[in-house]
């Protein structure tokens, strides 16, 4: 299982959600996602604890808390949709500007 964790200050580090989590068990892994063109933190992440009850010890204990100025949204990740190459219709004109 993963931990989803969203509503993050873009300023958090690895080390900053690393010392958070590891206070609910051993922390395996973190991973903070980046904008491609900006390299700016997307604000959320993801972590792995070593076991199940350590990952919902951290959830139940951190879902909601204020943390950095900001309240947490935490949760058991969800596999993630592949997307790409689909635009699932819609009309899209305003997302693209045409110039003839």
């Amino acid at each position: 299982m993963s931990i989803y964790i969203g509503n993050l200050s873009y300023q958090v580090s690895e080390e900053d959600i690393t010392a958070v989590f590891a206070e609910y068990g051993s922390v395996k892994r973190v991973q903070l996602p980046t904008d491609r063109e900006t390299g700016r933190m997307r604000g959320f992440g993801f972590v792995e604890m070593e076991n199940d009850a350590e990952e919902q010890s951290a959830i139940d204990a951190l879902d909601g808390a204020e943390w950095m100025g900001r309240d947490l949204k935490v949760n058991k990740a969800k596999p993630r949709e592949n997307n790409r190459g689909s635009f699932g219709g819609g009309n899209r004109r305003d997302s693209f500007s045409r110039s003839y």
